[in-house]
C-alpha cells in the first residue's frame, strides 16, 4: 500500500485524498454524532441521574408492592406532604418515575438535559433542573392548596400522588431552546407545546395543566444567564516565533525575516 505524501516538514497535509485514516471513524457525520454521545465525561449528571431513576424503576417493578407504595407516598410532592415534610418530599419526589417504564425518559434526557449538560456543564444543568423541579412542583400544588381551601376542590386531591421526573426534563427543554438557532428554538418550544397540550387535553389534570408549562417557562426565564455561562471552544493561541528571528514558511522551510 502506498504511503500518505508529505510536506517538507514530514507531515500529512489536512486536505490530503487519505487525511480522513489519521480520524478513524471520527469524520463528517459519523463524527458529529460520537461527539453528541452522552458520556461519563460529557455528561456525568445525566448519566447519573439516569442511574439513580433506572434503579427506582427497577426496585419499583420487583419489589414488595405495598413497600413501593409507602415509600412512593412518603416521596410525593402532594400538599399534605409539602406541608408537612416540604424539603424531603421536593426532593424524594425527583427520584422516582410515573409508571413502571423508564425508556421515554432515557430519550427525554437524552434530548433535552444531555445537550444542555455539553453546553453549559454539569453545575448549571443540574441547577436547571433543579429549579425547574422546584418551582413547577410548588406552583402546582401551590394551586391545588388553594383550590381546596376555597371548595373548588375536594381534600382528598391533597394526597394525590405527585412523583416523577417530568417538570426538570421540561425545563431543561425549555432551557436548552434558547441556546438553539432560532429554527431549533421554534421547533424546541413548539414541540412542547403540542406535547403539553395533548396531555392537558387527555388527562384533564390541574396539576399537570399548571406544573408542566411552568417547568417549559422556568427553563425559558433562565436563558440569559445560560447564555453568559455557555460553553465555548478556547481561541487557538498563536504560534511563537523561533529563535533567532526565523519564521516559519509554507513547506516547512525557514525565512530570516529583516531587522
Amino acid at each position: 500500500m502506498a504511503g500518505l505524501r508529505q510536506d517538507a516538514g514530514g507531515r500529512v497535509p489536512a486536505g490530503a485524498p487519505y487525511g480522513m485514516l489519521r480520524l478513524g471513524l471520527r469524520t463528517g457525520a459519523v463524527r458529529w454524532l460520537l461527539d453528541r454521545v452522552p458520556t461519563p465525561r460529557r455528561n456525568p449528571f445525566t448519566l447519573g441521574y439516569l442511574a439513580v431513576v433506572g434503579a427506582t424503576t427497577t426496585f419499583a417493578r420487583l419489589a414488595d408492592p405495598e413497600l413501593v407504595q409507602r415509600l412512593q407516598e412518603a416521596s410525593s410532592s402532594d400538599g399534605h406532604n409539602l406541608l408537612q415534610h416540604p424539603v424531603r418530599a421536593l426532593v424524594l419526589s425527583g427520584f422516582w418515575v410515573a409508571g413502571e417504564v423508564w425508556m421515554p425518559y432515557l430519550w427525554g434526557f437524552a434530548f433535552t438535559l444531555a445537550p444542555l449538560e455539553r453546553r453549559v456543564g454539569p453545575a448549571r444543568a443540574a441547577a436547571v433542573f433543579a429549579i425547574g423541579h422546584v418551582t413547577a412542583t410548588l406552583l402546582s400544588q401551590g394551586v391545588v392548596v388553594v383550590a381546596v381551601e376555597t371548595g373548588r376542590m375536594a381534600p382528598e386531591v391533597m394526597d394525590h400522588l405527585d412523583i416523577g421526573v417530568s417538570y426538570g426534563v421540561l425545563a431543561c427543554l425549555g432551557a436548552v431552546a434558547g441556546l438553539l438557532s432560532w429554527r431549533g428554538r421554534l421547533v424546541a418550544l413548539g414541540g412542547a407545546g403540542l406535547m403539553i397540550a395533548e396531555q392537558i387535553a387527555s388527562d384533564r389534570d390541574v396539576v399537570t395543566a399548571v406544573g408542566h408549562p411552568a417547568a417549559v417557562l422556568t427553563g425559558v426565564a433562565l436563558w440569559r444567564w445560560l447564555r453568559r455561562a455557555e460553553r465555548r471552544p478556547p481561541r487557538p493561541r498563536p504560534a511563537a516565533a523561533p529563535a533567532g528571528g526565523a519564521a516559519p514558511a509554507r513547506g516547512g522551510a525557514h525565512v530570516r525575516t529583516a531587522r
